[in-house]
């Protein structure tokens, strides 16, 4: 079983490579998520969890956790069932289709390939089948 890559999770810049390396990914300008257009709109496909730390006060960014988004309810379940440790929610995220990913017990291979599907959900076809084909 692969290692957990503590030292790698916590660098910011290396989970910003994973994102940019996937084609036509975008970065906010203020704040770390990343997006793929699709007819027009920016798509979110990773981003920095928002955590409410105190009741009717703005959310606070995370460093050490991101939502990655998933295909849909199903493979969220899932994902929320195969590891606690790495994945959970919360109420904010009931019915949307992403998962809270804890970057401190996540794999590398693992973030990678959650980060590839995220912006697969999210891609149009054409530039997600191009690149399905370079890749192949």
């Amino acid at each position: 079983m692969a290692q957990r890559q503590r030292g790698w999770c916590e660098d910011r810049g290396r989970r910003t490579g994973i994102a940019l390396a996937l084609p036509e990914t975008t970065e906010a300008d203020k704040h770390f998520a990343f997006s793929v257009r699709n007819k027009g709109k920016d798509k979110g496909f990773v981003w920095a969890w928002n955590e409410r730390v105190q009741p009717k006060k703005p959310r606070v960014p995370r460093d050490d956790v991101v939502a990655v988004r998933v295909i849909d309810e199903e493979d969220k379940q899932a994902l929320l069932r195969s590891d606690e440790d790495v994945f959970f929610t919360e109420p904010h995220y009931n019915g949307f289709p992403a998962v809270l990913v804890r970057l401190e017990n996540v794999r590398l291979d693992q973030l990678e390939e959650l980060i590839a599907d995220a912006w697969r959900c999210q891609a149009p076809r054409a530039l997600r089948e191009a690149w399905e084909e370079r890749s192949a």
